[in-house]
């Protein structure tokens, strides 16, 4: 059962305490990234088989699996498919940003040039479960940034094929490659390249421990995007909320694994045992329950600010979570104070689960609080951008005593010189 936590009479520890991402999979990582660096594609194959239970004849999915899979999806949820394409597309299009140029004084133009990752790589998670949704979020963006190759990585199954949905997804979303392989291997065949899999210079996308180990000791021989944590949900409702939407919405998040975090904050006791009570009811009702149960009875709980809604949002700010749902009447009025989240759910008829496939936004976000200072997946994670100045000749030697003067502050002879010598023929 979840618990149930009175804001002001336990301490903060227990209050503001997340879920323990200690982990031992460190030299494990490190092994396996060694091997697909020495070994290529046959460390790829080893693994498929001791990991996944399958002999793989070839590692990228044919045109003729995509053709297949593609028919093999049912018509209308290719429909849905395309409309969450739709929408992930026309929200993140509001993000392109233009490269910008300043000559605003005589002789001198200085700028902003914008030019997208030339390769990006996709971690699409299996495992207990197949995420489409992933692949369109994971691709819009980079396909709006304008990349010049993207390429998938995802686990297969023991029958050597992957999902048809995450194949569908793909094939919509444009995803230029795709290759059965996934965890920690994955991760570094898109970070050194082998003999099949290309070098990418980013990789972005959640996954597992393994995953997010081998991602974080590559980092900086390739770019990446986070390190993810478990999942993790917030809610600040009051009492006019209702307790049924609100335990279905914190079981939409414990489902996902038992690592996952599902959290209430809320202004009335009476609301808080209400949704006790509720979420003990719509659990025997899943069928991921055994997951579910374990996220909410270790990592669940419910903080209770009574009679104090503002001090629920302050808690909600202090937690930093990954998803925020305000359960509230006019939530807008409250959108302002909030200070740190991923991505936030407006009003008592905005699951998220409808960040999670339909509405535009992203649905890979900042975990484990790192939403103090991070932002969702976005275009601007799949461009870079480079800097440029020129100056005319008058217009260097009109700052090159400045120039001079603070390089020699710094020390910095040689800095110094590079200006003035340029005018020294002219004394």
């Amino acid at each position: 059962m979840i618990k149930i936590y009175h804001y002001g009479q336990v301490g903060d520890e227990e209050i503001f305490a997340r879920v323990d991402m200690v982990t031992n999979v460190e030299t494990v990582v490190t092994e396996i990234l060694a091997n697909v660096r020495e070994n290529g594609d046959a460390a790829l194959f080893e693994y498929a088989a001791k990991f996944d239970q399958v002999q793989l004849e070839s590692l990228e999915v044919t045109q003729a699996e995509i053709d297949e899979a593609f028919a093999a999806v049912e018509p209308e949820f290719l429909e849905v498919l395309r409309e969450a394409a739709a929408n992930i597309r026309a929200f993140h299009e509001k993000q392109l940003r233009n490269s910008f140029l300043l000559n605003n004084k005589d002789g001198v133009v200085i700028g902003q040039k914008v030019t997208p990752i030339e390769k990006v790589g996709l971690y699409v998670p299996g495992g207990t479960a197949a995420y489409p949704s992933t692949v369109l979020m994971d691709s819009t963006p980079a396909k709006i940034a304008g990349c010049g190759q993207i390429v998938m990585v995802t686990p297969p199954g023991k029958d050597g094929k992957v999902n048809p949905a995450i194949l569908a997804a793909a094939k919509i979303a444009g995803v230029d490659r795709i290759f059965k392989v996934g965890g920690a291997q994955a991760v570094g065949a898109l970070a050194y390249g082998t003999e099949t899999v290309p070098k990418v210079d980013k990789i972005v996308g959640p996954g597992n421990a393994f995953v997010a180990e081998a991602k974080k000791q590559v980092f900086g021989k390739v770019a990446i995007d986070m390190i993810a944590g478990p999942s993790e949900i917030l809610v600040v409702a009051d009492a006019t909320a209702d307790p049924r939407f609100v335990a279905a919405d914190l079981l939409s998040q414990a489902e996902h694994d038992k690592m996952a975090s599902a959290v209430l904050v809320t202004d009335s006791y009476d609301f808080a045992e209400q949704v006790s009570r509720e979420l003990e009811h719509q659990l025997p009702l899943l069928p991921r329950e055994e997951i579910a149960r374990t996220s909410i009875d270790n990592n669940g709980k419910i903080i209770v600010a009574e009679g104090n809604l503002m001090l629920a949002i302050d808690i909600a700010n202090r937690i930093a979570p990954e998803h925020l749902e305000l359960c509230v009447d006019n939530p807008f009025d409250y959108l302002d104070k909030i200070k740190h989240a991923g991505s936030i759910f407006m009003g008592k008829y905005c699951p998220e689960a409808l960040g999670d496939y339909f509405a535009g936004p992203n649905h890979t976000l900042p975990t484990s609080g790192t939403a103090r200072f991070s932002s969702p997946l976005s275009v601007d994670d799949f461009v870079k951008k480079s800097q440029f100045t020129y100056y005319t000749a008058d217009a260097l030697k009109a700052v090159a005593d400045k120039i001079a003067c603070f390089a020699r502050k710094e020390g910095l002879d040689a800095h110094a010189k590079s200006a003035v010598i340029r005018f020294e023929d002219e004394a």
